[in-house]
Order: C-alpha cells, then sequence, then structure tokens
C-alpha cells in the first residue's frame, strides 16, 4: 500500500512540475473550419495585419503558425496547427501563452475564469469570424485533368505578393490594353496569368500577365511590354468564383488534390480570367479557370 502512495505520489508530482515548469503552453483552443489548410493560412496573415501590436514570428509550412501579440503589459504567443480533416474541412488547434505571467495563469486557470482565458477566447472567436466570412466569399470546384491551349501573347512581369497579384494586374491592364488597341493589335483570347516563381513561405510570386494575340510582323514596341509562345499542356484544373485578389485559395486546393491522388504538378499555377472586375458586378459571379500544369513523366 505504501508503494502504491508513493508511485502515485511521484507521479502527482512529476505532472505537477511538468504543468507549471515544462508544459510549453498555459490555454489550448481549437475549433472546425469549413476550408482547407492554404486558405485558413492566408486568412491568418492578412487578419494578423488588422491587429495592433501583433506579429508573425514563425511558420512551418502552411499549418503551422506562430504569432506575438501585445495585450498591455503582456505579450502572448498564438500557435496555430491546422490539420486537415477532409478536402473541405480542417481543424485548428491554438496554443497559446503568456511570455510574462504565464506560472500565474497556471495557477489560477484550474480555479478561476480568468481574463487571460476570456480575452484568448474572445481573440480566436475573432479570428473564426473572419474566416467564415471570407469563405462565404468564394467558391473552388476542381473538375479534374485538362488541357491548357497553346497561344501567343503580349506580357508584362510582375513582381509582388499573393495578396498584392490583383493590384498587380489591375496596374498593368491599361498598359496592355492601351497600347495593342491603339495598335490594331488582334486580341485571341482571354487574358490570363502565368506564375514563374512562387515562395511559399514568403508568399511572394512572380508571373506574367498576358494577353492572346495574333502575331504579326508589326507589333508595337514598349520598355515593359514583352511577347512569347505560351505552348499547349496537360494540366489540373479548377473553377473559381470570386474576388480575383484570393483566387491563390484555388491554387491550395488543387495542390491537396493532386497531392492526395498522387499527381505530380509543376506548382506553378496559371489563371485564365473570364471577367472584367472593373465592371462590378457580385464577385461570386466572377469566374477564373485555375490551372497547375502537370509535370511530364517522359520529360
Amino acid at each position: 500500500m505504501k508503494k502504491v502512495i508513493l508511485v502515485l505520489g511521484v507521479l502527482l508530482l512529476a505532472g505537477l512540475v511538468w504543468y507549471l515548469f515544462i508544459k510549453p503552453y498555459d490555454y489550448v483552443v481549437s475549433f472546425k473550419a469549413r476550408t482547407f489548410p492554404g486558405t485558413i493560412n492566408q486568412s491568418l496573415k492578412i487578419w494578423n495585419s488588422t491587429l495592433k501590436d501583433a506579429q508573425l514570428v514563425n511558420q512551418e509550412g502552411l499549418t503551422h503558425l506562430e504569432q506575438n501579440i501585445k495585450f498591455n503589459d503582456s505579450t502572448y504567443l498564438y500557435q496555430w496547427d491546422i490539420i486537415p480533416l477532409t478536402d473541405s474541412t480542417s481543424k485548428v488547434k491554438v496554443y497559446v501563452k503568456d511570455l510574462d505571467h504565464s506560472f500565474k495563469n497556471k495557477i489560477a486557470i484550474p480555479f478561476f475564469n480568468t481574463d487571460f482565458e476570456k480575452r484568448t477566447v474572445s481573440t480566436v472567436k475573432d479570428f473564426n469570424e473572419k474566416l467564415n466570412e471570407h469563405i462565404d466569399k468564394f467558391r473552388v470546384k476542381i473538375t479534374g485533368k485538362s488541357e491548357l491551349s497553346s497561344t501567343y501573347c503580349a506580357y508584362v512581369s510582375v513582381k509582388t505578393t499573393q495578396f498584392g497579384k490583383a493590384k498587380g494586374m489591375m496596374y498593368n491592364y491599361p498598359l496592355l490594353n492601351t497600347i495593342l488597341a491603339n495598335n490594331g493589335i488582334e486580341l485571341n483570347g482571354r487574358p490570363f496569368l502565368e506564375v514563374t516563381q512562387w515562395d511559399k513561405e514568403t508568399d511572394s510570386i512572380q508571373f506574367d500577365f498576358c494577353y492572346p494575340i495574333i502575331k504579326s510582323d508589326s507589333l508595337p514596341q514598349h520598355p515593359d511590354l514583352k511577347y512569347k509562345q505560351f505552348n499547349s499542356r496537360d494540366a489540373l484544373m479548377a473553377v473559381y468564383n470570386g474576388n480575383y485578389i484570393t483566387s491563390d485559395r484555388a491554387w491550395y486546393a488543387l495542390l491537396d488534390y493532386a497531392d492526395k491522388n498522387d499527381i505530380e504538378v509543376t506548382g506553378l499555377p496559371v489563371e485564365v480570367f473570364h471577367n472584367n472586375p472593373n465592371m462590378g458586378d457580385d464577385a461570386l459571379n466572377w469566374k477564373a479557370e485555375i490551372y497547375f500544369p502537370l509535370i511530364n513523366v517522359d520529360d
């Protein structure tokens, strides 16, 4: 009996030491989201940029982000873990630690409904509400394997962020449209965007914003305007409806689909646009075809 009491005492003491001094967080909140990890990742970053005294301090892939938020005399460390459940649902677990008052919180939390807990729940709830608002503003439907047609095109190269993609297109739209129209160049299809570089850690991209045209011997010249042949290729395709600012949500959906179905893709998307955002209308009526070219095993 004494040995049992001794063992229980040792286990209790070990548990207490772990809880007070080793446990890496003070509190955890979790919720389910009606979307895939890429959307949550990007939404977290945008939400973070709207907060006062908040900073992203670390990212490991798409599914783990660390964030510091200052509240009065305390700095909270939020560790966001995103766990995919299905093609369209994820679980988010948020581990939170008060870097200045962690020991005090660990003692108080089992006995009181602390301000730290209330603030943590309120903060995570605020993000979840913003996430749900965003999810309702776009749709992604994966249609499977397709083919990108070949075309000759005029294009402008742009370096920006994923969030700045649409702004980069809008900035260069007058250049492409005006020069080509003023010189009587015949268009030959819908405008499209070809991503040539994508850094997923920094969310930075480089892309060519392209206008398909009929090739001629007298093409207008401009320092920022270039021409190229875009060759046909097999690709994995999705249809995106929503504001083109966040069409990269379809990128992540396609990458998830490719990974789960053992389909090798280049990782550099192509977007074909069906609508002119300057014409207004509900963004859910905007349509873009999103493609990831397949890697040819014979290459």
